[in-house]
C-alpha cells in the first residue's frame, strides 16, 4: 500500500507540476509556442485527473468532511481549467499550427492559459490546504 501511494502521489505531482507550470509560462509569455504545448498539457491533465482520482479512493474513501470539500473545490477548478484550455485553446492551437488568423488565435490561446492559470492556482492552494482544514 505504501509503495502504491508513493508512486501514485509522485505521478500526480509530476503531471500536475507540468500542467500548471506550462500554463503559467504560456500565460506570462503571451502563449508563445503554445500550439506545441497544448496537447502535452492535456495529456498531463488526464494523468493528473486519473492519478488524483485513485489517490482520492486510497485516502478519502467514504468521507466527505472539510478536507474532502476543499479538495472537491480544487477538482472543480481543475476540470474548469482543462475545459477552458480545451474549448478555447484547442481551436486556437489548431489555427496557429495551420498558420490561420495568427494574431486572433494567439490572443485566444493566451486568454485560455491565463484563465486556466488562475483556476489551477486555486487548485494548488486547495491541495496544499486540504490537509490542514
Amino acid at each position: 500500500m505504501q509503495l502504491v501511494l508513493i508512486v501514485t502521489l509522485s505521478i500526480h505531482a509530476l503531471s500536475a507540476v507540468f500542467w500548471v507550470g506550462t500554463s503559467f509560462a504560456l500565460a506570462r509569455t503571451g502563449g508563445a509556442r503554445g500550439e506545441h504545448l497544448l496537447r502535452p498539457q492535456m495529456g498531463a491533465a488526464i494523468v493528473a485527473f486519473l492519478s488524483g482520482g485513485y489517490l482520492w479512493s486510497l485516502l478519502h474513501e467514504g468521507r466527505f468532511g472539510p478536507a474532502e470539500q476543499v479538495l472537491a473545490l480544487g477538482v472543480a477548478c481543475a476540470i474548469a481549467a482543462a475545459g477552458v484550455q480545451g474549448a478555447m485553446g484547442g481551436p486556437a492551437a489548431k489555427a496557429l499550427r495551420a498558420n490561420e488568423g495568427v494574431d486572433h488565435a494567439r490572443r485566444r490561446l493566451t486568454v485560455a492559459q491565463r484563465i486556466a492559470s488562475v483556476l489551477l492556482a486555486v487548485t494548488l492552494v486547495t491541495m496544499v490546504a486540504a490537509r490542514y482544514v
